[in-house]
């Protein structure tokens, strides 16, 4: 059975701004930790890819939902599930969540692209990365 993907981090200094709370623009730097968190739970390493098959991953988009504050020293869980799969291309569903009492916090939906870095042109995802994803994709029915 696939399952949501967990990666634990936490709010520092200079997740925060003025107030203590998180600036919006790093609640995307947590998705982006823990979809990396995703292919080396796997084995895969990025720069590893690269250099083997010539590919990289791109954000083609990206939506955010910002539900409630993280603040300074929150335990936080970033939940990703894989809505879709393309030869080339994959949705992820990512909800960040205080680990303490499991309020959302923000709803990220984000489309990826596999690009070749010869040209920037889309290729398919190596096999190794496609399983690795696949092992967290949860149906909707959006």
């Amino acid at each position: 059975m696939t399952a949501a993907h967990r990666f634990e981090c936490r709010v520092y200094y200079e997740d925060t701004d003025a107030a203590g709370i998180v600036y919006y623009a790093n609640y995307l730097k947590f998705a982006e930790r823990a979809r990396t968190e995703i292919l080396r739970a796997a084995g895969i390493v990025q720069h590893d890819v690269a250099r083997r098959d010539g590919v990289a991953f791109a954000v083609k988009s990206v939506a955010v939902e910002y539900v409630a504050p993280a603040k300074l020293d929150d335990a936080l869980v970033v939940e990703t599930t894989v809505v879709q799969m393309g030869g080339a291309s994959a949705t992820a569903d990512q909800i960040v969540r205080r680990a303490t009492d499991g309020t959302a916090l923000a709803e990220i939906r984000v489309r990826l692209a596999c690009l070749r870095l010869a040209d920037g042109k889309p290729t398919r995802f190596p096999a190794d990365v496609a399983a690795a994803l696949a092992r967290h994709i949860i149906v909707t029915k959006d």
